[in-house]
């Protein structure tokens, strides 16, 4: 059987109330039960201690020394609240019964070292019995008192406590679940108006926020977990719109020149050389988009966390002249000088292949936007165990740097529409970093050129 949060709230409170109830009610019935026979057993007491200054001893035997005191009418009546008495010897052999007791006999136990109290019936009626060994002035025992009173009375309050109880018992869980089902609507109404307000958000309606419940409780810090969860997807919600407007013009560009291409190609016949110049800028057209496949593929792979890094020793600079050699051509075409500070035994612990990714397109960056007979710095700092990649280009406007690395991001004034590149290096750069555990911060101003700082551990 499925219930609703409010009836399992309800009934878990319940059982507890249940289990808490008949704890408390045990212990009120074992309290009145125990003072009950105490006060039972304190009146045998009182009655064997006056028995006793009655009794004599000669030798091992035991004489009655006031047989009128155990001749008073209380002892010889069997009506109401009548007291039996019966004084047995070391054998078991009676020396003296009470009246009321007519024939009837307590049984006699001879390991009885202590006095004993307990229930038991006598001519239909309910006893307490005590039995108490009889000593000599030496301790020894010579004898056996029993003495019994009437627990008629005890036993009927005792029953009617336990009606009261049992009565009681299933009136109070009622009462007490009517109050916790009140109480546990009372409480979830502020929950119900949070699903019932989620309920109407819709991706139409993704800036729609849940209102805050007066009360500073849990219920609050749930909606404000809602809301802020609310933020989270409407951002990605609206990189996901820009990445895919961004992503369409990258594509939109290169296809327009294409096809703009093929159509002056198709009007009319042209010379080889012609047709030669313009199947290499469809060619680089396509180089283009292939770059730009090829950094989403990258970007989509490594925002799926399948990516599996193989940590080891990377010498870094080694790795510095293998990008060297890659991008001699680059520096070549505009006599840009590659700066390297680098120690020769400096190592780090990276995947060397994501780290040459990195890298290279941080040099990248530094090329594309560096100027005609720059310089490009990079410098390693062992106590800090940071290396830094800096150019003298046109720098960064502090407007866009948190903006950086964004995807498809490119800042208008010192990323303009003449510098190629598709605005996904950074992300990358950042992603890759975050699963190579490095910190990456960037540093840069309008004419002061742009330093991105890495930050291994350590």
């Amino acid at each position: 059987m499925k219930l609703r949060f409010k009836d399992r709230i309800a009934l878990y409170n319940l059982v507890a109330a249940a289990a808490i109830t008949s704890l408390v009610f045990w212990v009120v019935y074992e309290v009145v039960f125990r003072t009950a026979f105490a006060h039972l057993d304190t009146d045998l007491r009182t009655e064997q201690a006056d028995v006793v200054k009655s009794i004599g001893f000669v030798g091992d035997s035991i004489i009655i020394t006031k047989m009128s005191e155990w001749e008073e009418q209380e002892h010889l009546q069997e009506e109401v609240n009548p007291t039996f008495l019966q004084l047995v010897d070391g054998q078991g052999q009676l020396l003296f019964s009470s009246s009321n007791l007519l024939k009837d006999r307590f049984p006699f136990d001879p390991a009885i070292e202590k006095p004993h109290f307990f229930n038991t019936i006598l001519k239909d009626q309910l006893v307490r019995l005590g039995r108490f060994p009889v000593k000599n002035q030496k301790g020894k025992i010579l004898g056996q008192l029993s003495i019994g009173i009437s627990r008629a009375e005890s036993t009927a309050v005792l029953k009617n406590l336990r009606t009261t109880l049992f009565v009681a018992f299933p009136l109070t869980l009622l009462v007490l679940f009517l109050a916790v089902s009140l109480a546990a609507s009372k409480s979830i109404a502020p929950v119900l108006e949070l699903i019932r307000s989620t309920a109407t958000i819709s991706d139409t309606k993704i800036n729609t926020r849940l209102p805050l419940p007066p009360h500073a409780d849990e219920v609050q810090q749930l909606a404000k977990a809602i809301n802020d969860l609310l933020q989270r997807i409407e951002n990605s919600f609206n990189r996901e719109k820009q990445f895919t407007s961004d992503a369409s013009h990258e594509l939109r560009t290169p296809l327009t020149a294409i096809r703009g291409t093929l159509e002056v190609l198709a009007r009319k016949p042209r010379e080889t050389a012609h047709y030669e110049e313009k199947i290499s800028q469809v060619i680089r057209e396509v180089d283009k988009m292939n770059l730009l496949f090829d950094r989403l593929l990258q970007l989509a792979r490594l925002e799926s966390g399948a990516v599996l890094l193989k940590k080891e020793a990377v010498n870094l600079a080694a790795v510095f002249q293998v990008l060297a050699t890659k991008n001699q051509a680059a520096l070549a075409g505009t006599n840009t000088k590659l700066l390297l500070e680098i120690p020769p035994e400096t190592a780090v612990l990276a995947d060397r292949t994501f780290l040459e990714i990195l890298l290279s397109n941080l040099l990248g960056n530094a090329l594309k936007y560096g100027v005609q007979n720059g310089n490009i710095h990079c410098v390693w700092e062992e106590p800090t165990r940071t290396l830094t990649i800096s150019d003298d280009g046109p720098g960064i406007p502090a407007e866009h740097l948190p903006h950086l690395f964004n995807r498809l991001y490119r800042a208008d004034a010192s990323r303009t529409a003449q510098v190629p590149g598709s605005g996904l290096g950074l992300s990358i750069v950042q992603k890759i970093a975050h699963l190579e555990n490095i910190e990456v911060s960037v540093k840069s101003g309008a004419g002061k050129g742009t330093a991105f700082t890495l930050r291994f551990p350590q």
